[in-house]
């Protein structure tokens, strides 16, 4: 376990957990829906998680590489998806650590992925600070990705806002169809109980506001500054709102990959993103 503090804000990472936040709290106040002592990290809404080398769904667990079918264990088996990628299964590294901020890495190889993720961690008074890299460490091209998956509370009249050009809709196995044109989304209770949909050409921006006046803004930067998948389960007082570097199965789906295909990596090449969570 690591414990990170700065001033009154409070972060725990459990390395053994693929690297999931289980606690992130700011004057006492929980940022992120605390992880029940002795849950499971990685399931629940709760945490954080880091989800690669792919993000949210693959059909059947389906990825072509270099003109070979893989398949990806399918973790959703009612959908028939593979969720999330496996690095939130795996134990990470821990590289460096001081009160306020850490390095950890985690290798793998579960073909066609073969690579090396590191994650640094940065806490301060008034914001946390994340930075992932992904490098294929195989001999061939692989279309790699990844996302962070937070759960923030959802008190009634939580307000969500964020700016994009495209809106996805799902069907029945929550998998994308139909991208149209979109001015992102804006709004309350009513538009955000059961949602679980993805936006393209994002601006990088979103905030979130409580009902009494706190509330987060979320700015990401390279690979998670144009996509974001928006999860508010329905009936549940918790929403996710995630940076990702693709779109929902674009190993599969042309019209998906058209607004945001998985990043090809050559050999050796890397892959980064950045997100800086500001608490109000």
């Amino acid at each position: 376990m690591i414990e990170l503090a700065a001033a009154g804000a409070r972060a725990t990472i459990l390395p053994e957990a693929g690297a999931s936040f289980t606690h992130l709290s700011v004057a006492g106040r929980d940022v992120l829906v605390p992880a029940a002592a002795g849950g499971e990290p990685n399931r629940g809404f709760h945490g954080s998680f880091l989800m690669a080398p792919w993000t949210n769904r693959l059909d059947g667990g389906r990825i072509m590489v270099a003109g070979v079918e893989h398949r990806m264990a399918v973790n959703r088996p009612e959908e028939g998806t593979a969720l999330h990628g496996f690095l939130r299964e795996l134990a990470w590294e821990l590289r460096e650590a001081n009160a306020t901020g850490a390095e950890l890495a985690c290798g793998f190889e579960r073909g066609p992925f073969t690579g090396a993720a590191v994650m640094r961690i940065r806490l301060a008074e008034d914001h946390l600070a994340l930075a992932v890299s992904l490098t294929n460490r195989g001999g061939l091209p692989a279309p790699m990705g990844f996302g962070w998956h937070p759960y923030f509370p959802r008190p009634a009249g939580t307000r969500l806002s964020a700016t994009a050009r495209t809106v996805f809709g799902r069907d029945a196995r929550n998998l994308p169809i139909a991208p149209r044109p979109s001015t992102g989304i804006r709004g309350g209770d009513a538009v955000l109980d059961g949602l679980d949909t993805h936006f393209a050409e994002w601006d990088g921006t979103a905030m979130l506001d409580w009902p009494d006046g706190a509330g987060l803004t979320l700015r990401a930067s390279g690979a998670w500054a144009s996509n974001l998948q928006v999860f508010a389960p329905p009936r549940a007082a918790v929403i996710a709102v995630e940076p990702v570097s693709h779109a929902p199965d674009a190993a599969n789906r042309p019209a998906a990959a058209a607004h945001g295909a998985m990043h090809v990596l050559q050999p050796g090449a890397t892959l980064e993103g950045s997100l800086t969570i500001h608490w109000r």
